[in-house]
């Protein structure tokens, strides 16, 4: 089975108005990063949890819409 590479966005549980949308191949020591405040552009709104994760067999293809997600038309249709 090939490895996934994953999409994901997080909602802060002290701010649910402050999401954040980055990919990686292991969900679970993604998160665990950004709960530990290894992540500087996350640390501030720490505890995160994950609302969406898509997986994607191939890189480029979770790259691509991981820049759609962070584009004006991307951000429009996710409140």
């Amino acid at each position: 089975m090939n490895k996934f590479h994953y999409v994901y966005i997080l909602v802060s549980e002290t701010d649910e108005t402050r999401h954040y949308t980055g990919t990686t191949e292991n969900l679970e020591s993604r998160l665990k990063a950004h709960n530990n405040g290894q992540v500087p552009h996350t640390s501030k709104h720490r505890p995160w949890r994950i609302e969406t994760a898509i997986a994607f067999s191939w890189p480029k293809k979770a790259a691509r819409f991981e820049k759609y997600l962070k584009s004006h038309s991307g951000r429009a249709s996710f409140p």
